[in-house]
């Protein structure tokens, strides 16, 4: 995710702890009378009406693929502020320390300042969002990383480390680096590392309050996940982890907009950050409508849709396409708790905050995918229609040659693993949820793609790396969470085709998540790797409607099948007009009739008639996995 507070034993306590201490500063932020907001404001964002702008006095520069060759000739250091176009902080730091003129000057004159919006490179974003936006990188001219600052930092901190570097541009402040890691020869967890994770897991629960971890408040996706998976399969507890995780996440969706806050600070789910990102956006989106196709809840529904109606109102384009973020302040860098008080016409009436109109393959992937799952679990098509739309556009616009994405309309860098994976991703969940070749095909076009460019071979050969491999500084590396997905999206395309290619991928990543080392490197929010291990070691749940696709009883019958509580699911519909199945692990009777069959841990049903009776089929398997 763009930033969340992945662990709190990781560096990014250090993220919490500024954003604790700056709080308190927040208070102050007092929203000043508005001025006009400019003509000819950027075409890429969406300006409130009135807004105040500070006029910078860095004049930076831009992250090229020459930067430190310049760097080496100038003999100068580099200072990278990496920022987010959406976020509070970063908005403040822009007004009071980049404001200032002997930070300017020192700036300009003895350093090659650099600015980039995070969302416009992920190669970046993901090798530093442990540390927060804005985050703050200095390296020497070779490259090598001198030092990184957390997080908003105040005018007087910065201009003693400027000063500091100025002084002795070639001292490194960083930790020495980590020994070269043996990566796991397994490609499943042993015993007891997921043992280990498992009771991290648990333990990081917060009984007091609600949800996991204990400083900040939101809804990770995986844990909650996997926390309705076991559920499911009958622990009472984790389901009422679940649930009480999905009921006060409520707390962060908009009453009035809709769409989900990005986090809660201050341990409790009662003081937000106001941002709305996508990938947020997507994701809760996607577990609420599991939650309801699990539990039946009515209010798990009506989350989904109120996050969906933000997209649709918000983030949504004339053409169908998703926009990136909106901010978090009205004026940036002001405290907008206020703001977002009061109703619809008093919001509209002052403004509103800035919408980032990039259109990235990597955050539309995400917002498909969670759109498609709404439409299985509530069976309303207009969520499937918006799914298409999106995606067809992405691919009319982003496409590159055999299979992958880029992730603007021109990247200054790239491709990116994380464009092509989230578009795989939502490929494979639309040929789920339509039964459409077309989908399956894309879905395994990006694969070959992502296994061509950014499969590591070097040290064990471990783990897909970030960013395209031939990208040299700073050189890019796996990320936990990317290879999670990874995991997840090559081996369910292994189940659906049987291309031994998607198996191999599967395990190079969980090779990965597997080595010890990189597992332990979240201590809370470890489920991404116990769900990648366990739909690794089992095969999905698998129903096979057996009939044409012109066959109003055929079509029932999928739509119930498509509503099973899973997101590890293999739903296949047969029309012999199509020829052989994808996977023809399965041999089916030629049926006179249409007709449903699952395949459910090692047994498989009868010829169901009536979509009844799929629903009855999934209640059977509960309640056997229960009573196992």
């Amino acid at each position: 995710m763009s930033w969340i507070f992945k662990d709190r034993n990781r560096r990014s306590i250090v993220a919490a702890l500024t954003l604790l201490l700056s709080s308190v500063a927040a208070q102050n932020l007092v929203a000043a009378p508005a001025e006009e907001a400019p003509a000819g404001a950027a075409a890429t964002t969406s300006a409130p009406a009135k807004e105040q702008h500070h006029a910078s006095l860095v004049k930076w520069q831009e992250w090229t693929g020459d930067l430190f060759k310049r760097a080496h000739q100038e003999n100068k250091p580099v200072l990278l502020d990496l920022e987010a176009i959406w976020c509070h902080w970063c908005h403040v730091q822009d007004a009071k320390t980049y404001s200032d003129p002997q930070i300017a000057q020192l700036l300009n004159t003895k350093f090659i300042p650099v600015k980039v919006d995070q969302d416009s490179r992920p190669d970046l974003s993901n090798r530093y969002e442990d540390y927060g936006w804005p985050a703050t990188v200095v390296f020497k001219p070779n490259g090598d990383e001198i030092d990184i600052l957390s997080g908003y930092v105040p005018p007087k901190e910065m201009l003693a480390l400027l000063q500091s570097v100025v002084k002795n541009p070639y001292h490194t402040r960083m930790a020495k680096k980590a020994a070269p890691v043996n990566f796991a020869k397994n490609a499943l967890l042993s015993d007891a590392l997921r043992k280990e994770l498992n009771r991290n897991h648990v333990q990081g629960y917060d009984d007091d309050k609600g949800g996991w971890g204990f400083d900040q408040k939101f809804l990770d996706w995986d844990t909650v996940e996997y926390a309705m998976a076991q559920g499911k399969a009958g622990d009472a507890a984790e389901a009422k982890r679940a649930k009480d995780t999905l009921r006060l996440q409520r707390k962060l969706i908009d009453p009035v907009w809709g769409g989900v806050y990005q986090y809660s600070v201050h341990g409790d789910w009662n003081e937000p950050h106001f941002e709305k990102i996508m990938q947020m956006q997507a994701e809760d989106l996607r577990i609420y409508a599991l939650a309801y196709a699990l539990w039946h809840n009515p209010d798990d529904l009506k989350s989904a849709q109120d996050i969906e109606r933000f997209l649709h109102t918000f983030l949504s384009s004339t053409d169908g396409v998703f926009y990136t973020s909106q901010d978090a302040d009205l004026v940036p860098g002001q405290h907008s708790a206020g703001y977002f008080a009061l109703s619809d016409a008093d919001r509209r009436a002052k403004g509103t905050p800035r919408v980032d109109k990039h259109i990235y393959a990597r955050e539309n992937g995400w917002a498909i995918n969670g759109l498609t799952q709404l439409y299985m679990s509530s069976g309303d098509s207009q969520y499937l229609d918006e799914a298409v739309k999106a995606a067809d556009w992405i691919i009319a616009n982003r496409s590159l040659p055999d299979g992958g994405f880029s992730h603007d309309a021109k990247d200054k860098a790239g491709p990116y693993l994380g464009d092509t994976l989230a578009m795989g991703r939502a490929f494979l969940n639309l040929y789920t949820a339509t039964g459409d070749r077309k989908w399956l095909a894309d879905a395994e076009k990006a694969a070959k793609f992502m296994d061509k460019n950014f499969r590591v071979t070097t040290n064990g050969g471990a783990g897909f790396a970030t960013a395209d491999l031939k990208t040299t500084v700073p050189a890019p590396q796996p990320l936990l969470d990317e290879n999670v997905g990874m995991v997840r999206f090559a081996n369910l395309l292994y189940r659906y085709t049987n291309n031994a290619q998607f198996d191999k991928m599967a395990k190079q990543a969980m090779r990965y998540l597997a080595t010890p080392a990189i597992a332990r490197q979240r201590h809370i929010l470890v489920a991404g790797m116990l769900l990648a291990d366990q739909e690794l070691s089992a095969d999905p749940a698998h129903f096979t409607i057996v009939g044409a696709k012109d066959d109003p009883q055929a079509l029932a019958l999928f739509k119930s099948a498509i509503q099973y509580p899973s997101g590890y699911k293999r739903i296949e519909w047969w029309d012999k007009k199509e020829g052989p199945m994808p996977n023809p692990d399965v041999q089916y009777p030629d049926m006179q009739k249409a007709a449903a069959f699952g395949c459910l841990d090692g047994r498989c049903s009868a010829p169901v008639y009536k979509p009844e009776g799929v629903v009855a089929l999934f209640v059977r398997h509960n309640a056997a996995k229960t009573t196992d």
